[in-house]
């Protein structure tokens, strides 16, 4: 099927209007940021039990939404649908909640349904709507308005432009939460302990070096072969040279074996002292894996010697455990 260019140039202006449909009611939330708002955020910083979000057809799409990202963000929330909850899951609300329902014409049969149990339970009720003077609204404790001109779809029916106002005013109050929580990356990694970010800001060096008899090491008076074959054996490019109390005097690797090499030395005679990288690069096992990650990344090597707080030799790290783990 092939379209002509007045009919692609038709889609394209039909894409456009929406976005400006959307984007128009959006800006005109800004002057909705007020003492209403402050004072939704004020109920909600106050709750001491959970935030529970209702919302039926697309709203409650939007309130599942909005739910997800409050309690990843540090106020704890779950969404239930109004519908179950007269049939039961009115009982996952309890007298220490805040119910935030989400209803663009204020009159949703289900959510009145359940409004006065809600009542009675005593719980601060906050709402999204697209009309101040519903039902809905007049109960709440406080209503914010998120009410749109018109919706993105020709024809007014299918929920686009209200849908997102009442999405970007959620978001605005799970922000306004997070930010007077004062909670953190560090505090949002170990809700996302299986993101990219919760990698980065929890794993530790400890968590992924090689230990115990993975560790390639190798002693101070052995020759080159020696140290090549433990190289070989352990298969992470590098050895540790330790003396006779098990400290670290250097690193021996795949690059001291080449240059070893090129100056023709005999692998069976020659001391691996004589051609080890003296010291090496060393962390600490409790060191972020990411801070590891950057270490390697500024001197340009791919292995680390792991150290306890007594300085002994108690792992090795090498750059395929970073990317195995996530971390890079």
């Amino acid at each position: 099927m092939s379209l002509s260019l007045s009919e692609t140039e038709k889609l394209r202006q039909l894409g456009l209007a929406v976005i400006q449909t959307e984007m128009q009611a959006v800006a005109k939330l800004t002057a909705r940021i007020d003492h209403l708002f402050v004072q939704a955020c004020e109920y909600l910083l106050l709750c001491q039990g959970r935030i529970v979000v209702i919302g039926m057809g697309k709203s409650g799409h939007i309130g599942n939404k909005i739910a997800a990202t409050l309690a990843s963000t540090g106020s704890p929330a779950f969404f239930v649908h109004p519908g179950e909850a007269s049939h039961g899951d009115l009982g996952m609300i309890t007298a220490k909640d805040v119910v935030l329902a989400l209803s663009n014409s204020g009159e949703t049969d289900e959510i009145l349904t359940i409004l006065p149990l809600i009542k009675r339970l005593g719980v601060p009720l906050i709402t999204l709507t697209g009309n101040s003077q519903s039902t809905i609204a007049k109960n709440a404790t406080v209503n914010l308005d998120v009410s749109v001109e018109k919706e993105a779809c020709p024809l007014g029916l299918a929920p686009t432009a209200s849908t997102t106002a009442a999405l970007v005013m959620g978001d605005a109050l799970a922000i306004a939460l997070l930010e007077a929580k004062g909670f953190t990356a560090e505090d949002f990694a170990r809700s996302h302990p299986a993101g990219r970010l919760g990698r980065r800001l929890l794993l530790l060096v400890s968590d992924v070096m090689h230990t115990g008899d993975a560790i390639p090491r190798t002693a101070h008076h052995a020759n080159i072969r020696d140290a090549l074959v433990e190289m070989s054996r352990k298969g992470l490019g590098m050895t540790a040279i330790l003396d006779a109390t098990e400290h670290i005097l250097g690193i021996f690797t795949d690059g001291d074996l080449r240059r070893a090499l090129d100056k023709q030395m005999n692998v069976h005679t020659t001391c691996v002292c004589d051609v080890m990288t003296q010291g090496g690069k060393t962390v600490h096992a409790d060191c972020l894996a990411v801070d590891a990650l950057n270490l390697m990344q500024q001197h340009k090597i791919t292995t680390l010697l792991v150290l306890n707080d007594t300085g002994a030799l108690v792992g090795v790290l090498h750059l395929h455990d970073l990317l195995r783990a996530g971390v890079v």
